[in-house]
């Protein structure tokens, strides 16, 4: 099962390196990470997206909380959060399909960032299904490249992980 972990920690050196080493100490993959200032410059928020069983999800936790730099550790998976991700994505955009990729980027309430004569930079926000079906329209018309931030979620209604 997949889940998103949301880790607040103090923005020090060395930080990001003990938790992404935590996972692979432990045989888990981290599928996205996403790390940033909070408002408060010295603390940062990490969302991380990995795919286990609650058991082990349950045993990580419990060892990210006992890292020194970490202040609180939340498994928003249990509970209802909302969750985006930026996609960055340059097409081929020749003559025969610029109609095309402009149709597809109003469906989908993206927007065209840059314009070259021959390429169309393309950025879109959302949820994972929003971004994977926005790129599963453009792949027959010419990707060239693609950026994804990964994902970044906060609960829902008044419940804050601070």
């Amino acid at each position: 099962m997949q889940h998103t972990i949301s880790v607040l920690m103090n923005n020090r050196f060395g930080v990001l390196s003990r938790v992404s080493g935590l996972f692979s100490s432990r045989g888990f993959n981290i599928e996205s990470l996403n790390v940033a200032e909070t408002s408060d410059p010295s603390v940062s928020r990490m969302t991380i997206v990995t795919i286990g069983d609650n058991a082990k999800i349950e045993q990580v936790t419990k060892q990210l909380n006992k890292l020194v730099d970490v202040i609180k550790v939340v498994d928003l998976t249990e509970e209802s959060f909302v969750d985006r991700e930026l996609l960055l994505v340059k097409m081929n955009a020749e003559v025969r399909v610029r109609e095309e990729i402009l149709r597809i980027v109003d469906l989908f309430r993206a927007k065209v960032v840059d314009v070259s004569p021959g390429t169309y930079t393309i950025e879109i926000t959302g949820d994972e299904g929003k971004i994977t079906g926005f790129l599963d329209l453009l792949a027959p018309l010419g990707i060239q490249e693609i950026v994804r931030s990964g994902r970044i979620a906060i609960s829902r209604g008044s419940k804050s992980i601070n």
